[in-house]
């Protein structure tokens, strides 16, 4: 099954080189996700040149003679014609409006060269030097209304060494960016996608329907009625398949070969439990339609309970 990669606006106004490092770190094959649109506040942004070199969708557009809010609503739509689902700031140097934030909520990164939260703002490698701190480096961090101040996601200290200068440093720290940017980036946007994640969806689910349990069957979790039988199981790489899914029960196997047969990307006839009419639903493609999800486990729930029970709900 094929990976969706998320898709990334990186926002530049200078050279871009840790827009450079996450445009080459989304060559990989492996990479979670793919830069669809560099922009700039600069038309003579050198980083627009590099990236156009390299296939990428580019913007510019100077900021002069415009309101905050104003120019931010323009870069805003951009981003959004590209279909980005994330953006990255690389050397934006830029205050961003509040609506622009809001907009971006928990969607927005930028990389900031200083150990946050020392040091917020500028002159942060002269400001380590004067107070002879040992190491400077650099964060990344979810961005928010407050300059510099969102839950920091990741650092790389970088030791300051007898008669630094603040360039000797900057170039030291920028190579520490450069390795560290692309990382932060590609586990945040697969965050929701982890097992661990991917489980507490399932579960939250599975859960809110009447008298059901959690427990662990084969290694696996599963959920049934308290005291009654399985209505769902989670699999994760269960013998080495590499498959994350949920296997719920269906009416037999017609109905099984049937839903593979419909979407083969989606469905599977999961080892043990499939001659016995049990079907799995793929939860590793991205963008999970989770209230299908929800209305599968309802459907596999009703198939093992009471009649009772299943009548009152």
């Amino acid at each position: 099954m094929a990976v969706t990669k998320a898709k990334v606006a990186v926002l530049i106004s200078g050279r871009g080189s840790n827009m450079a490092a996450l445009l080459y770190a989304a060559k990989a094959a492996d990479c979670p996700f793919e830069i669809v649109l560099v922009a700039a506040n600069d038309p003579g942004a050198a980083g627009l040149v590099l990236a156009a070199a390299e296939g990428v969708a580019t913007f510019a557009m100077s900021h002069k003679g415009l309101k905050r809010a104003e120019f931010d609503r323009i870069i805003d739509a951009e981003i959004r014609k590209a279909g980005a689902e994330y953006v990255a700031l690389a050397g934006y140097m830029r205050l961003l409006s509040p609506e622009f934030v809001g907009k971006w909520e928990g969607r927005m990164l930028n990389i900031h060269p200083s150990l946050l939260p020392k040091y917020k703002g500028l002159d942060t490698h002269k400001r380590a030097l004067e107070a002879g701190d040992s190491h400077a480096g650099c964060s990344v961090h979810i961005v928010t209304a407050e300059l510099d101040d969102g839950p920091v996601l990741g650092q790389t200290p970088v030791a300051i060494l007898p008669g630094d200068t603040e360039d000797a440093l900057a170039a030291r720290i920028l190579i520490a960016e450069h390795q560290l940017y692309s990382r932060v980036l590609a586990e945040y946007v697969q965050r929701d996608s982890q097992p661990e994640a991917i489980l507490a969806q399932v579960r939250e689910r599975a859960m809110a329907l009447p008298r059901a349990e959690e427990t662990l069957s084969h290694g696996m979790p599963c959920f049934g009625i308290e005291k009654g039988k399985k209505f769902a199981y989670f699999t994760k790489d269960h013998h080495g398949d590499g498959i994350t899914a949920l296997i719920v029960k269906t009416t037999g196997e017609e109905e099984q070969a049937m839903l593979i047969e419909e979407d083969p990307d989606l469905y599977y006839r999961p080892a043990y439990f499939g001659p016995s009419g049990w079907v799995g639903i793929r939860l590793d493609g991205g963008a999970t339609d989770w209230d299908h999800v929800r209305d599968r486990l309802e459907t596999s729930w009703r198939l093992i309970a009471p009649r009772k029970l299943a009548d009152v709900f």
